[in-house]
């Protein structure tokens, strides 16, 4: 082993420990990769930089900005509709898979399952099938699809950058398409079947819908109009009538924990948890107003009442879930609510598995969080188009916007036509449609870069000089030599079965980008180790770290799945695990078909 491959597997090692402990976040992890790399000088700073002028970034950034037309338009939204027409849970689930299938290859499935969620969750319950029986086909099966094309995912984009700057030829649009075809066909028959039956039919949480959300923690505040006023919480049957658990009673700076005996005063502020059709009851019933709308409202000065009414009457209740790249992970509630517009206000919030005792400005918000906000109607939309948060009201779904909405799918079938028949290269391709979108106004210009995730294109810039590094110290050739070498005696299909397994080892366990750019010259040695060609060994690295079923964490859509359908972790694996081995046999078996060991 020489010095400079001692210091690539050690950044790589200290890397993969960070992404797997989560003690930072994904892009300063890899930022601090590609210093490293280029501090002891095992990249050029040419190098170094290569990644950010790439044209997976590109292409990624420009797919952003697609997605977001198709998004905002209400294109998406008006075809995820046509779920609310099955009658049965099969036909249900068959329509499903068959939508994503047109839309999941061509549109980022975080995207789509953002979309999908709340309407997958209320025309469920509408044929009587629990979401939870939707909500994880949904995220597997969006993964799936996303293999089909190369711009199906940033993964598939990130492999084929890295082969081509190893040599490759590079793929073409939609190269995957047979074994992707192959691989969501086996898949669906075991969502239809033995996956259906392994999935739970309730969640650990109450799952919202159009009529009723599920159970919220919100402050009532108790004022000089409340019919409930020198009542205890017995006498007010907030309990046995409305179904409302009452966790505390805060009187000025004094917390009561068990205030079933105490007369309510003027002022008082209850802590209480239920269903929101029954919180709302409550509070209309007895008089009560939300504490924190109440408080919103007291900026609002006396002569602007009347059109602070107006304004309130059009005010909707949208349920957003934060996401797992959020910027406002961390935060307190409180100081989220100063970000937002008058008028508008955080009433409760859902978390699961913790029931919260504790003033709701204090709570700092987490993945998953579920928070029930008063918003105006016009506002909805920008809520939708910003990707750190998932909205989960249909109520607050756009519709679609006349010429927008089939202007944004013509451009995106434009974009992948000129890309697959070889007019363009498909960044150029990408980055014309991202224009076209921005020009026609599907994109409103003062929320465009919110469209883009600026840490998904640092993570892609910053990791490309990885791969760079592994292949040119020969340190991927040692790790073949020194792992898979030690199997090659058996032939290349064993060799191939063996970088499946390690691929989809590491990306469960960190981030898929980093799996790919890591295992993509791996995957070169390892076809120079058995004298066969690398396109096999690729596509298996390419399959394996496009897709994760193994466990909520390893990709964001099953993170959002997991949160909005209240599953346990141990959902996924028992899932997860039948469908990951699955995918390894369909891929021994149709990759060395349809590409061959020995190219012709």
């Amino acid at each position: 082993m020489t010095l400079q491959i001692a210091l690539v597997l050690g950044i790589a090692a200290v890397a993969m420990y960070l992404f797997i402990s989560e003690r930072l976040r994904m892009d300063i992890v890899a930022l601090l990769v590609l210093l490293s790399l280029a501090l002891t000088g095992l990249v050029t700073p040419g190098e170094a930089l290569s990644g950010f002028s790439n044209e997976a970034t590109i292409t990624v950034a420009a797919m952003f900005i697609l997605a977001a037309g198709i998004e905002n338009t209400g294109a998406l939204s008006a075809i995820a509709r046509l779920l609310s027409k099955s009658r049965s849970p099969v036909v249900f689930l068959l329509l499903l898979f068959g939508l994503l299938g047109l839309i999941a290859p061509f549109v980022s499935n975080t995207a789509v399952v953002a979309v999908f969620i709340p309407i997958v969750i209320n025309a469920s319950m509408n044929i009587g099938m629990p979401p939870t029986k939707a909500l994880i086909p949904l995220s597997y099966v969006s993964q799936m699809t996303g293999v089909w094309t190369l711009i199906g995912s940033s993964t598939n984009l990130l492999v084929n950058s890295v082969a081509k700057d190893l040599g490759h030829r590079g793929f073409s649009m939609f190269e995957f398409l047979p074994l992707g075809l192959i691989c969501w066909a086996a898949g669906c028959l075991y969502l239809l079947t033995l996956g259906r039956w392994l999935l739970p039919s309730q969640g650990q949480l109450d799952l919202p819908t159009v009529q009723e959300s599920g159970h919220y923690v919100t402050e009532l505040l108790v004022d000089e109009d409340s019919t409930c006023l020198g009542m205890t919480l017995e006498e007010a049957k907030i309990s046995s009538k409305y179904k409302i658990y009452v966790l505390e009673l805060w009187r000025g700076h004094e917390r009561m924990w068990a205030p079933k005996s105490q007369k309510l005063e003027q002022g008082d502020v209850l802590l209480v948890r239920g269903k929101w059709s029954q919180l709302e009851k409550l509070k209309e019933e007895l008089q009560l107003q939300y504490h924190r709308q109440a408080n919103a409202q007291g900026t609002v000065q006396r002569g602007d009442q009347e059109a602070g009414e107006a304004e309130r009457d059009k005010q909707l209740m949208v349920e957003v879930m934060i996401a797992t790249n959020s910027p406002l992970l961390g935060r307190t509630i409180q100081a989220v609510d100063r970000r937002l517009p008058r008028h508008n206000a955080i009433l409760g919030i859902q978390r699961r598995g913790q029931v919260i005792r504790e003033h709701l400005d204090s709570v700092r918000l987490a993945v998953g969080d579920i928070l029930l906000v008063l918003m105006r109607e016009s506002e909805v939309g920008k809520l939708r188009s910003n990707n750190t948060i998932v909205v989960l009201s249909e109520r607050a779904a756009p519709t679609p916007k006349g010429w927008r909405a089939p202007f944004a799918l013509i451009t995106m079938a434009l974009v992948v036509a000129g890309a697959a028949l070889g007019w363009v290269s498909i960044a150029i391709a990408a980055l014309a449609g991202a224009v076209a979108m921005v020009l026609a106004g599907c994109v409103d210009l003062d929320n465009l870069y919110d469209a883009i995730d600026g840490r998904i294109l640092l993570l892609i810039a910053c990791l490309l000089p990885l791969g760079t590094a592994v292949n040119n110290s020969g340190a991927a050739q040692f790790l073949v030599d020194h792992t898979i070498g030690l199997v090659s005696s058996h032939g290349p299909l064993v060799v191939l079965g063996v970088l499946y397994l390690l691929a989809l080892l590491l990306s469960e366990m960190m981030s898929h980008a980093a799996a790919a750019v890591l295992l993509t010259p791996i995957a070169f040695s390892a076809a120079r180790l058995v004298d066969a060609d690398p396109t096999p060994f690729l596509i298996a690295v390419l399959f394996s770290a496009s897709t994760s079923f193994l466990t909520p964490v390893g990709y964001q859509t099953n993170t959002m799945v997991y949160s909005a359908g209240g599953y346990r972790f141990s959902d996924f694996m028992k899932v997860g695990a039948p469908l990951n081995l699955i995918f390894w046999v369909a891929g021994m078996v149709f990759i060395p078909i349809l590409w061959p060991f020995q190219a012709s």
